[in-house]
């Protein structure tokens, strides 16, 4: 082979090492696929727009990752403050439909504070890094009356969601107690204002239920005399719940199916504050004391400050139902 003829040769050789080089400099760039990641928390409360609940109760976290690239896993870290609590390692899994990948995982936190969780992924060969957050505040329920704060918020709202009446005022105040005695009443756990870890953890599950007796009465009231609770209630659905204090043994409250025919605002020269007249002189009514055991002379005795918005809700001829 002459010069002339090696030097196009070589030249021919480097033209395509070359041209190799410059299609697979690319291929190369773009081999790792950017990672687009969120994460989600299932289980906490909403209170003022931050995402609450109590220590020890689980509370879980979701991922997704997109695209979904296999044999991927994801390092979950949880700090309660600036202390680490939990240090996991998860595999990404493929979702059902195979266009991203997820993780799941919960966590409980051991004391009160924000609780942070993290979970990264650093960069391979199939898949991107990404770092993503959420966090939530581990509430104290070291309350009494007086208190304020979220977890007294947390506990007005969750009451609420059960429809046990009350101001929503952000204070554990005499409104909170009464509804929290209706809600004891609803469990028959008794008559307690106060609140316990038991009573934190079915309200938190949102357990208890008012069982309504004749949903094909519309709107009505029901008293059950068995419970001492009072319940309104439209087209089968619980409005709201109190606590009653019905006819002592002497003066029984009279069973049956009644309609209101009369209604009197203000006080009665005996005492009677906002009545709802059913039967003769037998009346859904405020009254002071309406203690937590059947107290009166027959009628269905309410505290003083839920008088009005029973009045306010019950109208002329809508039906009353008592019964044990």
């Amino acid at each position: 082979m002459n010069g002339a003829m090696l030097r196009r040769w070589a030249g021919a050789i480097s033209g395509s090492v070359l041209v190799t080089m410059l299609l697979a400099a690319p291929a190369s760039a773009t081999s790792t696929p950017t990672a687009r990641a969120a994460l989600s928390l299932s289980g906490a409360f909403t209170v003022q727009r931050n995402a609450v609940t109590v220590s020890g109760r689980a509370v879980a976290f979701r991922g997704v990752v997109r695209p979904f690239a296999s044999g991927q896993h994801s390092i979950i870290r949880v700090y309660l403050g600036t202390r680490l609590i939990k240090l996991q390692r998860l595999a990404i899994k493929r979702s059902r439909g195979g266009t991203f990948g997820y993780f799941t995982g919960r966590v409980a936190s051991p004391g009160v504070g924000e609780v942070t969780v993290i979970a990264e992924h650093g960069a391979t060969s199939r898949l991107g890094s990404f770092r993503i957050s959420k966090g939530f505040t581990a509430l104290s329920e070291a309350v009494r009356f007086g208190s304020t704060g979220r977890f007294v918020q947390l506990l007005q709202q969750r009451l609420a969601a059960l429809h046990v009446y009350l101001p929503q005022t952000g204070v554990y105040d005499t409104g909170t107690g009464l509804a929290l005695d209706a809600y004891h009443r609803l469990l028959t756990w008794g008559t307690r204002r106060t609140l316990d870890r038991a009573t934190v953890t079915w309200l938190l599950n949102g357990w208890g239920q008012f069982k309504v007796r004749y949903p094909g009465d519309g709107k009505h009231a029901e008293g059950n005399l068995s419970a001492q609770l009072l319940a309104l209630i439209d087209r089968g659905r619980v409005q709201a719940i109190y606590p009653i204090s019905s006819g002592k043994p002497s003066t029984p409250t009279v069973l049956g199916r009644f309609h209101v025919y009369r209604k009197q605002p203000g006080y009665l020269p005996d005492g009677m504050y906002y009545s709802n007249f059913f039967i003769g002189g037998y009346a859904i009514h405020g009254y002071d004391p309406a203690p937590d055991y059947p107290a009166s002379h027959g009628c269905m005795r309410v505290p003083i400050p839920d008088a009005i918005s029973i009045y306010n809700w019950i109208g002329m001829r809508d039906a009353v139902d008592v019964y044990h």
